[in-house]
């Protein structure tokens, strides 16, 4: 049996490697979700004009990995504090956002919330939005898989203050 799970971390691109090689995990998908413009192009999203967010779609087995394991994963990649996007990537269409498909991810992503507000880790409050899944747009074929298709680019994007707020939050 497949479950799926859907989150917002900043640039999708950099959202992907981190769950692509966990076990349990068959299938990580890059794309755009939350707006109102149905088949949404990635120059469209861009624009501002969309209401969508960047996202990965994740195609896993619950029977090897749970949905509390990837909510903690998901925490693990974001700034939890910054409301208007992740990193260098700033504006709505890279806000951190939990899209919950049902009233148990609900309960699971908010109990998560709450404690990681609870254990004081950030002197700011956690603004991390949980909101119902609306429809997941799969993005362009260039944008899946971008960590293995174009490495040095990747890079740069982990350079723009994932890596080392990563490094400095979340590895201790």
């Amino acid at each position: 049996m497949e479950d799926t799970a859907i989150f917002a971390g900043g640039c999708f691109w950099c959202m992907v490697k981190p769950f692509d090689t966990i076990p349990g995990i068959n299938k990580v998908v890059s794309g755009y979700t939350g707006g109102h413009v149905p088949n949404p192009t990635y120059e469209q999203v861009a624009s501002h004009t969309t209401g969508h967010t960047e996202a990965v779609k994740i195609f896993f087995d619950p029977e090897v990995i749970s949905y509390d394991k990837l909510v903690e994963i998901y925490w693990h990649q974001t700034d939890p504090t910054d409301a208007m996007g992740q990193f260098q990537d700033r504006g709505d269409n890279y806000r951190p956002v939990i899209f919950v498909k049902d009233d148990e991810q609900r309960k699971i992503a908010e109990a998560s919330k709450k404690a990681l507000a609870e254990s004081e880790q950030f002197d700011s409050p956690i603004v991390t939005q949980i909101e119902d899944a609306k429809p997941f747009y799969p993005a362009e074929d260039e944008h899946q898989e971008f960590y293995k298709k174009n490495p040095l680019r990747y890079q740069m994007e982990e350079m723009g203050g994932r890596e080392k707020f990563i490094k400095q939050n979340w590895q201790h």
